[in-house]
């Protein structure tokens, strides 16, 4: 049983999901899942996503193979799916019924590469949800330095038309 410090401690951090509810939340796989894990999640409100980059990934042999940089276009979508777990757990999504597609990214800063064996952490706040389409701002950050930095939106749709 939690003490109420414990508890309000709990409730400020939010929830961590591992790795299994991941791919249950989204319907992204290998090469595309660009999530490892999150914390800090607050149902409605925010999150913070982890991605281990490594220098297996795929990209890294065209971009760039003499200094492999993660490209930016995937930072944002690490950023958009760090987003869409938080809209799957917020809105208890059925992935094999709905998906969480993209629909704008605004006020888009890259700041610094992100390279291999860096720890991409992601943080993800909700700015507004109308009509089922929500607004986040996100940030990227590598020990602490800022990465990349954008908005973006994002709406349910329905995959089983």
């Amino acid at each position: 049983m939690l003490s109420d410090a414990q508890a309000r401690e709990h409730a400020e951090l939010g929830d961590t999901v591992e790795i299994d509810e991941v791919l249950r939340l989204l319907p992204h796989r290998y090469p595309f899942l660009l999530v490892d894990r999150a914390e800090r999640l607050v149902p409605n409100r925010s999150i913070r996503g982890f991605k281990g980059v490594t220098y297996n990934e795929l990209f890294f042999q065209g971009h760039f193979p003499n200094r492999p940089v993660m490209p930016g276009v995937l930072i944002i979508e690490a950023m958009a799916q760090t987003g869409a777990v938080l809209m799957s757990r917020s809105m208890d999504i059925d992935v094999t019924q709905q998906a969480v597609f993209l629909l704008s990214v605004d006020a888009v800063r890259f700041r610094h590469p992100v390279v291999p064996g860096d720890m991409l952490a992601m943080d993800v706040e909700v700015l507004f949800v109308r009509r089922g389409i929500f607004k986040f701002r996100g940030t990227a950050t590598v020990r602490g330095q800022l990465a990349c930095e954008a908005e973006f939106a994002a709406k349910l749709v329905e995959t089983n038309v």
